[in-house]
């Protein structure tokens, strides 16, 4: 780091300790749902920059810290620690409902920012790539010591060495397999204890000088391509690593329910964040299926960003769930039984959100063959609070006390791998009905009873000690286990139904017994129970026999989830092997829900092109005459049997346009030549409402899947989109700051005002009516060396107006197209001899002067409405910044209480002199480049804010870092890279897209600058501070 930029960084984190000595948001500045409070359990100096924690038997909580975080970037802190981040154990010893005791369990060098813990029992398990690491306490003293306990590398290939998106942490799934997940700073190459090999990998490189390349495309032994970040499970003993999920971005956590059902939130790139049911085998769609290409590269014309970023409109991804916009998910849990329990039955899942500055709570609903998240606000700080913007919840869990634990990373900002917080600080709040006293269960694992109290944990790990105790010996237990199958609280009964298989004869009748009689939630979870029991433990006679029975069975369900877990568990079974009951759960199908059409294609993956001739051709119906059911089986399967087909439909006016759209968008993941020259007849001679996008394909395919044809100059050009810029909203509160230099009231006025050395000029026409009123300037002069120049024969920067516009000149219709919707301009007109700007009280105009050299300002102002009372109550300001762009600035301190303007804000983002619109959107408007800022006030607080204007470079975005290639011929091009395969893609700061064919690309490195420029060498003081005005307007909620 350059000295300017040490020294800018100080003076951020001296702002920052200026601006709140604080070290912990008080409980009374949250915001709860009415019958929690919020008290704090542990803070600094207990506890240090927390990015994980978990719950032992005991209540104590277990954290992983990060002081290591990103030294590459946050050394100027001063809180890197040469041996390394810890393990710290924190105890309420006196039941009193804090935390009275903190000691360090381990501090390794290996332990560089670790993102997760799993306490199960005395193995203290963390994630910290490239490793999983194993802390077995021997003595169990919770004090590591190498003569005595034991260091094991459990797992090892995870890249993203002290990133983001890397290794997170293991819970133990119902099953008794653990559960965990890696981001998509990969490629991870990793290996099991039986020789399995995970191979993923995809475009996504940077933020780190750890992540300078990835490789995507390549085949793991089981001979598939996983993508990008990807969810796991594995044995205990290291065994049957298994992919349950993948092409994540950056899924924080899993959290698997006692059903077995599994939750994730992803993404902290700004567009499109979402939480998810997750679909066993579901590809969530970030990447392209092979991994190579961003998911700007393929979003089609006029496609959202919520449905363009997920990949919601290609075959073979799952739906997204709730996509709720800008943000950086963290820690999440399901809690199922504790002291929620009252208010919520069905349970409660609880996600992170650390941009955001929340708690997300949802209570799932099943809906069809997946379930439907409806979003609430479970835990934030109240927006009147001077702490405001600082809470960034890392971590969420249950304790064994049934209460909800959040911890708290406490900082002005996060993304970009930046910390501002220079004293580490960090908290643990301990939410649960007033007054509620800790109670930790005690148990004896060496009998039945303590293992099934143990089994009842509301703490997830906990739990896990009473599952492995029974299931080792489950025969001799089993009537316990039995009567809890059939308990009043349905997450504890579906915890013994996973013991059933290992319960002996008594167990399997029971579990005989909830496949044919039992409720959907019961058939679920014996299916699955017994699917899984034959994975962990082995193939069994018996088992297998009566899975096989099952799946023929609940095949036939009238619940469509029943039918979808049937589905994927055939997944690797040849459709010649169960082409029966293929056809009954393709019958199944309603042709609307797309959980279970996705499920269906999963039993078909390998096999679609036999799939297809078995579920659509053999009904032998006309491709014309296809209802929803048979089209969507199509598109989801589109093998090259199918091309003539679709386009068949997509060429006939009689097929809505929806379903033509379906299959264009088909037949462009067929990558065969017969199904490119479908694409070009549609482009060329199909209906004119599908052309356009027929064309867009056969450029973009140009680039991949059809590059081999060379049909791209054959197709015609794409149509530009103009993204719709939505219904105008009047602004009727922008004022420019400081004092005018001119005012006069009583609708006329005279104005010859001073002007020399003044940067921008601002006329105001206001009304103290409630009614808009027309008025006039005219003949705006500007006096000079050099004579008069007329107002209006220089160009507006910017321009808001209560009125809409009419009679606009064409040399201002640039800007119009780039205006904000917060007003449309005042209008510039021009009448012979006498040149005016017209418009309507309330308004302000504009201008840059700094090229010019002027003395003396003139104007006549005047309303010229039709009622005379209104006219009367019309008064004129004239403003006059004299401030030069690019002086020196206050310090930061200085500057977060400087006197700002929203509106004025408003002005500069979307002006052309600044044309940050031209890169970033805003409240809907703007471009795609950079990201989107409508709410990065809720990821950052003010401070932060401030240094991201002045030193962009300082921490970019994730995602958003720049690239430089090289090319043979000597060429340098600069920009987003979008996409790192044949050819490699660069979106530079214009927005123009660069195709290089990888022949062509002599070295590509990762820039260390943001394209975007140090906007304090163009703005004063009031500018700067305006700017971030607005967008702490428009990202409050």
């Amino acid at each position: 780091m350059n000295r300017a930029g040490m020294f800018l960084l100080l003076l951020v984190v001296n702002a920052i300790s200026a601006a709140t000595a604080a070290e912990k948001i008080e409980p009374d500045q949250f915001e709860v749902p009415d019958g929690f409070e919020v008290t704090v359990w542990a803070t600094t100096p207990q506890l240090y920059n927390p990015t994980n924690f978990d719950v032992d038997a005991a209540g104590r909580v277990w954290v992983t810290e990060a002081v290591n975080y990103r030294n590459f970037r946050n050394e100027a802190l001063g809180l890197a620690n040469a041996e390394g981040d810890r393990v710290v154990v924190l105890e309420d010893t006196d039941g009193d409902g804090t935390a009275d005791s903190s000691h360090t369990f381990v501090r390794d060098a290996d332990l560089v920012a670790p993102l997760g813990i799993g306490v199960i029992g005395n193995q203290i398990v963390v994630s910290c790539a490239p490793n999983i690491i194993i802390y077995t306490d021997v003595d169990g003293d919770r004090k590591f010591d190498p003569n005595v306990d034991t260091k094991e590398i459990f797992l090892t290939g995870f890249r993203g060495l002290d990133h983001d998106h890397s290794l997170h942490s293991v819970k133990v799934g119902p099953d008794g397999f653990w559960y965990f997940n890696v981001g998509n700073g990969g490629p991870h190459t990793v290996t099991d204890k039986a020789g399995w090999t995970l191979r993923a990998g995809s475009s996504y490189a940077g933020g780190s000088p750890h992540l300078k390349e990835n490789f995507p495309g390549r085949k793991s032994d089981d001979g598939r391509v996983w993508v990008g970040g990807v969810g796991l499970r594995i044995r205990p003993d290291g065994t049957g690593l298994t992919p349950i999920a993948h092409n994540f971005r950056n899924a924080y956590e899993e959290s698997v329910t006692s059903f077995g059902d599994v939750f994730h939130a992803d993404n902290d790139d700004p567009p499109a964040c979402r939480t998810t049911w997750v679909m066993e085998y579901g590809n969530a769609g970030f990447s392209s299926a092979d991994g190579v290409r961003s998911w700007r590269v393929d979003q089609r014309p006029g496609q959202p960003i919520r449905v363009a970023e997920w990949r919601q409109e290609d075959p073979g991804t799952m739906p997204a769930g709730d996509v709720y916009g800008n943000g950086a998910p963290t820690g999440i849990v399901y809690g199922e039984n504790g002291s929620f329990d009252e208010q919520y039955p069905q349970g409660l899942l609880l996600s992170c959100e650390s941009a955001r500055g929340e708690v997300l709570g949802y209570v799932p609903r099943p809906q069809g063959a997946g379930f439907t998240l409806e979003r609430f606000p479970f835990m934030k700080v109240k927006s009147t609070s001077a702490q405001h913007g600082w809470f960034r919840p890392s971590d969420v869990a249950i304790g064994a006390d049934g209460a909800i634990y959040v911890s708290d990373w406490y900082d002005a900002g996060v993304g970009g791998h930046r910390m501002t917080d220079a004293g580490g600080n960090g908290t643990i709040y301990r939410i649960t009905p007033p007054g509620l006293k800790p109670q930790n269960p005690e148990f004896d694992l060496s009998t039945t009873a303590g293992q099934i109290a143990a089994l009842k944990s509301p703490a997830v790990n906990v739990r896990a000690l009473g599952l492995t105790a029974l299931r080792d010996n489950a025969e001799k237990p089993n009537e316990a286990i039995l009567e809890l199958t059939k308990d009043d609280n349905a997450f504890l009964a579906a915890r013994a139904v996973w013991l059933l298989p290992y319960a002996g004869q008594t167990g399997m009748q029971r579990l005989h017994e909830l496949l044919e009689e039992g409720n959907a939630d019961q058939q679920i979870t014996a299916f699955r129970a017994l699917r899984r029991a034959i994975q962990f433990a082995g193939d069994q006679p018996e088992w297998t026999k009566a899975f096989a029975a099952a799946q023929r069975k609940l095949a036939g369900s009238e619940s469509s989830a029943v039918r979808r877990e049937v589905a994927i568990s055939l997944r690797d079974v040849p459709v010649s092997e169960c082409s029966e009951m293929l056809q009954r759960l393709a019958a199944g199908f309603d042709g609307w829900d797309r959980w279970y059409l996705e499920a269906l294609g999963t039993a078909c993956d390998g096999d679609e092109a036999e799939a297809y001739e078995l579920l659509v051709d053999s009904a032998g119906v006309d491709p014309l005459d296809w209802d929803r059911r048979l089209a969507g089986i199509a598109w989801r399967l589109h093998p090259p049997a199918a091309v003539e087909a679709f386009k068949t439909r997509a060429l006939s006016e009689d097929v809505p346009a929806e379903q033509r759209k379906q299959m264009i968008n088909a037949l462009a993941f067929i990558p065969t030549r017969e199904a490119a020259e479908a694409m070009l007849e549609i482009a060329t001679a199909g209906p004119d409402d599908m052309r356009g996008l027929a064309a867009w394909w056969g450029h973009n395919r140009h680039g991949n899947d059809w590059k081999e044809f060379a049909l791209k100059e054959l197709f015609p050009e794409p149509p530009t989109v103009v993204a719709s810029k939505g219904a105008v909203r009047r602004d009727l509160d922008f004022q420019p700051v400081g004092e005018p230099d001119f005012f006069a009231s009583g609708g006329e006025a005279q104005a010859d005002i001073n002007v020399r050395g003044a940067k921008r000029l601002y006329l105001l026409a206001d009304t103290i009516s409630a009614e808009f009123t027309e008025a006039e300037w005219r003949n705006p002069t500007l006096i000079g060396p050099s004579g008069k120049v007329s107002l209006t024969e220089l160009e507006w920067t910017s321009a808001v107006s209560g009125a809409v516009p009419v009679n606009i000149p064409k040399k201002q219709q640039n800007l119009l197209r780039r205006a904000m919707k917060a007003g449309p301009p005042t209008v510039l007109a021009e009448d012979g001899a006498a040149p005016k700007l017209q418009v309507r009280a309330r308004s302000v105009i504009a201008w840059d002067l700094s090229a010019g050299e002027y003395e003396r300002f003139t104007v006549t102002a005047e309303a010229v409405g039709d009622n005379p009372r209104t006219n009367n109550r019309v008064y004129f300001q004239i403003f006059v910044d004299r401030s030069p762009a690019g002086e020196e600035l206050p310090a930061l301190a200085d500057l977060l209480d400087h006197s700002a303007s929203a509106s004025l804000g408003r002005a500069l983002f979307f002006s052309k002199r600044l044309t940050c619109s031209n890169c970033h959107m805003a409240e809907g408007f703007g471009g795609e480049i950079g990201p989107n800022l409508t709410q990065i006030a809720r990821k950052h607080a003010k401070p932060i804010l401030f240094e991201g204007i002045m030193n962009p470079s300082a921490a970019i975005a994730t995602g958003f870092e720049t690239i430089s290639v090289l090319t043979v011929e000597g060429k340098v091009i600069n920009g987003l890279l979008i996409s790192a395969g044949d050819p490699v893609v660069v979106k530079d700061a214009n927005g123009k897209i660069h195709t290089i064919p990888e022949e062509d690309v002599e070295e590509m490195f990762n820039g260390k600058t943001s394209i975007m420029p140090e906007l304090k060498k163009l703005l004063t003081a009031d500018e700067i501070a305006s700017l971030v005005a607005y967008l702490q307007e428009i990202g409050q909620d």
